[in-house]
């Protein structure tokens, strides 16, 4: 059974406040709405220079985290060879279908919900192009953070890419509703609460970057110990992939910490206040709206990604940003300190609390029309 801090606290791997309440369920139900956000354009014009500043220090430590084309893996490199022989693909379909065949139907409901994740890639690029002093202003633009953004989103493209296919060919799921729920979610949107200001941004996809990286590392383990290792070389592949860009967005938030602390660390306090909510927090199928809910309910109790992952994931940025180290700060600075610093125990001692809740509770479980309408526990 989820807690409630779980639905905060979600996976691809995040809704605040939960969605349950908007629709009744049924077969005509609405997706969820999007939350608009009532701040935008929040830094002030002045820091645009920061921006423009660190170029040069973007195209020296930032650009060489990406991998050129003729050195990056292929979703191809992965699957059945389409032009071999007739006998022959076909016999390596049916080796992949026999060694997902004994992946239990929940681990197929994480592994689809995180395709549909990596597969809402045009509204992440949509959203970081919105930023102030980053965005990509002609579509070609030669600014280094642009260059960043476009080559960064070709490197993720693969990811839906490879999962989609690979479960198009295990048979073990219904393509046509998880086409559908890809079609909802992107047109849908998403609103992480980053105010077009690069600040809060960077901190947002340093700490998704770092959630995707565990939810696909975790895939990757159950996927091995489900006897399937090419889906669990797929999935540990992705991690490494993301692992990668996470270290780029860690970096620059490194770096505002140098030139602002100030400003730096509010944002992260920002960020923290208003939690990281996930970019498929708006998934619906055309059936069930609460369907992000049941995804992460499920995520948690895999241990795909669980709410003291979140806490780790904070743990980790707090030491890797030396946030506790950082002096002269004002009295804004400091209080957005103490603030983030001391939160990871007070998520834990909450989700404590929710964990004995969800032991009086009954179990439950939910249809996922992504494995046919099988009933899941929850």
């Amino acid at each position: 059974m989820q807690s409630s801090l779980v639905l905060s606290f979600s996976p691809p791997i995040k809704p605040t406040p939960p969605l349950r309440h908007l629709h009744p369920p049924s077969a005509i139900a609405s997706p969820p709405l999007l939350r608009h956000q009532s701040t935008t354009h929040s830094m002030p014009p002045e820091k645009t220079h920061i921006f423009k500043s660190l170029q040069p220090w973007a195209t020296h430590n930032i650009l060489p985290l990406l991998k050129p084309v003729d050195r990056c893996w292929q979703p191809s490199d992965f699957l059945p060879v389409s032009s071999n022989s007739d006998d022959h693909f076909s016999d390596e379909v049916r080796a992949l279908r026999h060694r997902t065949s004994n992946l239990p139907d929940e681990y197929f409901v994480v592994l689809v919900g995180d395709m549909i994740t990596e597969d809402a890639l045009p509204t992440y690029q949509t959203m970081i192009n919105t930023l102030d002093g980053v965005r990509d202003e002609t579509g070609a633009s030669v600014d280094p953070w642009a260059m960043w953004t476009r080559a960064w989103t070709a490197e993720e493209n693969r990811h839906g890419d490879l999962l989609r296919t690979y479960l198009y060919l295990s048979g073990r799921v219904d393509m046509n509703m998880v086409e559908r729920t890809v079609q909802y979610l992107i047109s849908s949107g998403m609103d992480p609460g980053t105010e077009n200001n690069p600040y809060l941004g960077f901190v947002y996809t340093s700490f998704q970057e770092r959630a995707t990286f565990v939810s696909h590392g975790n895939t990757a383990r159950l996927a091995k110990e489900g006897g399937d290792p090419v889906l669990a070389r797929i999935c540990g592949t992705i991690a490494s992939d993301e692992k990668r860009h996470e270290n780029a967005y860690v970096k620059i938030v490194e770096k505002l910490l140098e030139v602002d602390p100030n400003g730096a660390m509010t944002a992260v306090a920002d960020m923290m206040r208003k939690k990281i909510t996930m970019p498929a927090h708006l998934m619906y199928d055309g059936q069930d709206p609460s369907l992000f809910e049941h995804f992460s309910a499920v995520a948690q109790r895999l241990g795909v990604y669980t709410a003291d992952d979140y806490a780790d994931i904070l743990e980790y940025l707090i030491e890797r940003w030396r946030l506790k180290k950082i002096e002269g700060l004002s009295g804004e600075g400091r209080n957005a300190q103490e603030f983030v610093c001391g939160l990871a125990p007070r998520i834990r001692k909450l989700q404590e609390r929710a964990v004995e809740r969800a032991k009086k509770m009954e179990p439950t479980s939910a249809k996922f029309s992504w494995i046919f309408n099988k009933d899941v526990m929850v």
